[in-house]
């Protein structure tokens, strides 16, 4: 699986990304943030992942490649450990309907925004 097209849209902060297969997504950095492959995101395990709130606003400062196969995201809150391997950002594109979804239900659960704090 190989990328064929990488474009980030700094007005609608979505990156857009192609696969040589014919695959499609555009993906909002808050998205891309929220499920950052970082450890400090995921965790080591299932029940370590950490609810990100507060990224409504989040943009992508920087794509720095990682070899042929991931690219490193640098985000305007000053993330930037994850490295997003095409496989990681094909999965978040092809789970994001139900991705989403779950993540804004976690956030109502918690009583916590998608805005930052104080708006």
């Amino acid at each position: 699986m190989q990328v064929t097209e990488l474009r980030y849209r700094a007005a609608d902060r979505v990156l857009h990304i192609a696969f040589d297969d014919g695959a499609r997504f555009a993906l909002s950095a808050e998205y891309l943030r929220v499920e950052s492959p970082s450890a400090e995101v995921q965790g080591h395990s299932p029940e370590q992942k950490r609810l990100i709130a507060g990224r409504r606003h989040v943009g992508i400062m920087k794509i720095e490649p990682v070899g042929h196969y991931a690219v490193r995201l640098h985000f305007d809150d000053l993330h930037d450990s994850g490295i997003y391997s095409w496989a990681w950002l094909r999965k978040l594109g092809e789970e994001q309907a139900m991705r989403w979804p779950a993540y804004e239900a976690a956030l109502a659960a918690k009583g916590l925004s998608r805005d930052p704090p104080g708006r």
